[in-house]
């Protein structure tokens, strides 16, 4: 099984995060932000990968760091599960709707971290929750997981519809891009031979 467990202490987080690629959705998410904690729970269980998530932030001050950094410990610890990406199929999307908003979200495990982020958000809040900080997520994800990350919004009036359709499309898209692809054995998925590097 693909697992990994990485830490990140700083000034502002402390954050512990343990991941099972070839999980069954089981997660345990305690990052202090209780709309966050939603949105990953659903990441983990759409995207079939276990997640151990616990987070001390300085949510005196706002959200921002924690939700930024659980960002950046999730993708690292996702990319260390990976390990050298051999086999597996690299690429992965998917449409997701719900109720009246429908996101579509593409990935390309490449190791050259890219965000284009083509999502309006309704409202600047959901409930306290500051709805800015979920493109803060996945581009602090996309980075340290080593990703092409596409995301659109392509219709919705309610903020919370919206955020939770972008985390439910990343999870089904990344879900698809670690598979193992049983046609591919044990090859690097890149005519280079190597994932990452210039274009």
């Amino acid at each position: 099984m693909r697992q990994a467990t990485v830490e990140r202490k700083t000034r502002e987080t402390a954050i512990k995060v343990t991941v099972g690629l070839d999980g069954t959705g089981l997660s345990s998410i305690e990052s202090g932000v209780g709309f966050f904690n939603h949105m990953l729970d659903q990441l983990a269980r759409h995207g079939l990968i276990d997640v151990d998530l616990k987070a001390d932030g300085d949510l005196h001050i706002d959200d921002h760091h924690t939700v930024e950094d659980c960002g950046i410990v999730l993708g690292k610890a996702v990319a260390k599960a990976l390990g050298e990406r051999k086999g597996i199929r690299r690429y992965g999307e998917a449409y997701v709707p719900m109720d009246e908003t429908l996101v579509r979200c593409v990935i390309d495990l490449s190791n050259r971290p890219f965000l284009v982020w083509r999502v309006e958000m309704p409202s600047n809040k959901i409930g306290t929750f500051d709805s800015q900080l979920v493109r803060e997520f996945f581009q602090a994800f996309a980075v340290a997981v080593g990703a092409t990350l596409h995301v659109e919004a392509l219709y919705g009036e309610n903020a919370h519809h919206v955020a939770e359709a972008c985390f439910k499309a990343l999870a089904r898209a990344l879900r698809a891009s670690i598979e193992i692809d049983p046609r591919r054995g044990d090859e690097t998925p890149s005519t280079k031979g190597v994932l990452g590097g210039s274009l």
